[in-house]
């Protein structure tokens, strides 16, 4: 989880991006459809938070926005760690910006906080992949421009396993072990801290998301990994742990998962795109392919979501409607803001030109097998009890009543 906020960007420190898409690309750029005419928007300035990576890249749309309108756009740098707490402080008193940049689960906090107001896609809300406008979306409301995705996926190393994906997760261990490696698959733990972020794939393929979804696509605070389909997710992992095939263990943190894949010790891991250089600095060859099934149901990881988020306190809340669903949702834009900070677009032309190359297309593939993790205030409250439960599980503590304790703990302490 502590992990995300790095992005794709460390494919391009790895030369994994396609040089295409970095400028020079041979892709014809879709034809715009002809929209209305812009507003007059003379004498308001916009105040829009950014940080330096995609700063640059609001820049160029933000002239275009001045020439066409006659308003203007303040950009203030921001590091990025910072925004959620100052937006949130500072919108109530009138101080903060009319626009920021932000994470999608930062937004049940805004809500809560009323500090955000809801954006109208309109037409180009089909142009985005569905699990990015889900993940801006609650109650039934959308309250952000998406940009871009992250997800983890199955990293192989194919001088190992070749480059099929496997179909299932005992069908992966198997290769793993004709390939003679040390360890047929390794995976993040964070040792005795535990990672249910990273594992999350393997658990929703048994059909237990941490919490439900109701028809709109958002999030409740029902919680949805109790029941049989939970247990027999814990189960599993009690199988595959310590006490078990050994195949999952709290001896595996961060560093030393990357290290043994690295080295041609272990044929297989889960990792997201910010590792992809660590995975690799060693000469491994790899493929990236969506998570396989463990119990049978489609795994379904957890996505990040980045885009932009409109103040309910702004003075010129038309204009920055404007600004966000007309000069940011278009393709020009969203390739501009990948080229400055490469991740996985949300924009579905873009996204499908970018899969050009394989290590973003097995990412991007993952990601649209999985979901957004959850922006209700409640899921503050899950980490501690689920990572422990998943730890003492796969110490080798029974997995049938320390995983309903969790569950039961944990609907307890969201009431």
């Amino acid at each position: 989880m502590r992990k995300m906020g790095i992005g794709i960007a460390a494919l391009a420190a790895g030369s994994l991006l396609l040089a295409g898409c970095a400028g020079g690309s041979s892709t014809t750029t879709p034809a715009e459809p002809e929209s209305a005419a812009p507003i007059d928007a003379s004498g308001v300035t916009l105040t829009v938070w950014t940080d330096e990576n995609r700063e640059p890249a609001i820049t160029a749309a933000a002239k275009t926005f001045e020439e066409e309108t006659g308003a203007k756009i303040d950009l203030v740098q921001k590091n990025f760690g910072d925004i959620r707490n100052d937006f949130t402080n500072q919108v109530p008193t009138g101080k903060g910006p009319d626009i920021t940049i932000g994470a999608h689960d930062w937004l049940g906090g805004f809500v809560q906080a009323g500090v955000v107001a809801t954006v109208d896609l309109g037409e180009n809300a089909s142009k985005f992949e569905k699990v990015a406008t889900d993940a801006f979306t609650y109650d039934g409301q959308t309250y952000g421009l998406p940009y871009s995705l992250e997800s983890v996926a199955l990293v192989q190393n194919t001088d190992l396993v070749g480059e099929d994906a496997p179909a299932t997760f005992d069908d992966m261990i198997a290769a793993g072990k004709k390939s003679g490696a040390d360890r047929p698959f390794v995976i993040n733990t964070e040792n005795a801290k535990g990672d249910a972020y990273t594992m999350y794939g393997l658990q929703t393929s048994f059909g237990a998301p941490v919490f439900t979804q109701d028809s709109s696509g958002s999030y409740t605070n029902e919680v949805g990994m109790g029941g049989d389909a939970g247990t027999a997710f814990a189960t599993w992992l009690g199988e595959h742990g310590e006490k078990g095939s050994g195949e999952i263990s709290t001896t595996i943190d961060y560093d030393t998962n990357n290290e043994l894949f690295a080295s041609g010790k272990a044929a297989y891991t889960i990792q997201g795109p910010w590792a992809i250089k660590a995975l690799t600095d060693q000469g491994a060859k790899i493929k990236v392919n969506p998570i396989p099934s463990a119990g049978g149901e489609t795994a379904s990881p957890f996505v990040g979501v980045q885009g932009f988020y409109i103040s309910a306190e702004s003075a010129n809340a038309l204009v920055a409607q404007e600004f966000v669903t007309k000069y940011l949702a278009t393709y020009d834009a969203q390739k501009a803001l990948y080229e400055a900070d490469p991740r996985i677009p949300a924009w579905s032309d873009l996204a499908e030109e970018v899969s050009s190359d394989p290590v973003i297309a097995g990412f991007a593939a993952s990601a649209k097998n999985g979901g957004p993790m959850p922006s209700i205030p409640e899921m503050g409250s899950v980490w501690d009890l689920w990572n422990a439960a998943q730890v003492q599980i796969i110490k080798g503590a029974n997995p049938e009543g320390t995983w309903t304790t969790m569950v039961a703990d944990l609907e307890k302490t969201i009431g």
